[in-house]
């Protein structure tokens, strides 16, 4: 039987390659999945504060497969202390980096998962349970539906455009949760490093260059501390991150730096 006639009779000869990917994809994922293994990674800074809560919620988790790497950087107080028994592995660093700190807890990360988590954000008890079976190989990069510490009307208006924004794909961002694949974050070679300003959406730009989608989980909520508008006011936030969006479209915000507020 020639070769061309065996890829007739099977049907790949009328298939082209993005249906059998798509085929594949869903076929995997009708196989029965095993639970991953989730590395929660936490970088923290100066965050004695709000990191004891944060991690007694992922103490709380009913998914047991799971680790949390802390990665205390550049600390003036206790974060380091109040992770020391909390956490699986505790890191410090001498300097304080945002990007820095996610990337070594990323390659320290022994997990299929990869879960970004912001100090001072508190995981609901199924959380890591929701995400190990809503995340998929057909997911690059995604996020949580966020929800405010706070019941002020204004908070909720954010968090409710915000939710909107994540959940119809308006923008790729984050709640204060960042979830990837270890392999494919390992091979983008994570965050870059020197982004202080929308690193979250660069990475999984650069991640769906894997074929993969960008995932909303709305079925459980991240709780994220609102200290930043209470210090700085609302008004001045949200013209912030208009201004910001703006002048995104016209010019590079690569170079442009992020205060942080404790």
């Amino acid at each position: 039987m020639e070769p061309n006639e065996v890829l007739a009779r099977s049907g790949f000869a009328r298939m082209d390659l993005k249906q059998l990917k798509t085929r594949i994809l869903r076929s995997l994922e009708r196989a029965p999945r095993k639970s991953p293994m989730l590395s929660v990674i936490v970088p923290a800074h100066n965050e004695e504060s709000y990191l004891g809560a944060t991690l007694d919620a992922l103490n709380r988790q009913d998914y047991g497969n799971f680790e949390i790497v802390v990665v205390a950087n550049g600390c003036m107080d206790r974060t380091a202390e109040v992770a020391r028994e909390k956490c699986s592995r505790l890191v410090t660093l001498d300097a304080k980096g945002l990007g820095v700190s996610r990337n070594l807890g990323g390659r320290l990360a022994t997990g299929d998962l990869l879960v970004f988590l912001d100090a001072d954000t508190i995981l609901e008890p199924h959380a890591l349970r929701t995400i190990a079976e809503q995340f998929t190989r057909r997911d690059a990069g995604g996020t949580l539906k966020g929800q405010p510490d706070s019941n002020r009307f204004a908070y909720r208006v954010i968090y409710g455009l915000k939710n909107f924004m994540h959940r119809f794909v308006v923008r790729n961002g984050s709640s204060g949760v960042i979830i990837c694949w270890k392999d494919q974050f390992d091979r983008i070679g994570g965050f870059k490093e020197h982004l202080e300003l929308r690193e979250n959406s660069d990475l999984i730009r650069r991640l769906k260059r894997f074929g993969g989608g960008y995932r909303y989980i709305g079925s459980t909520a991240a709780t994220t501390s609102m200290r930043r508008y209470d210090q700085l006011g609302v008004k001045h936030i949200v013209w912030l991150w208009i201004k910001l969006w703006f002048l995104s479209l016209f010019s590079d915000l690569s170079h442009r730096k992020y205060e942080p507020v404790r």
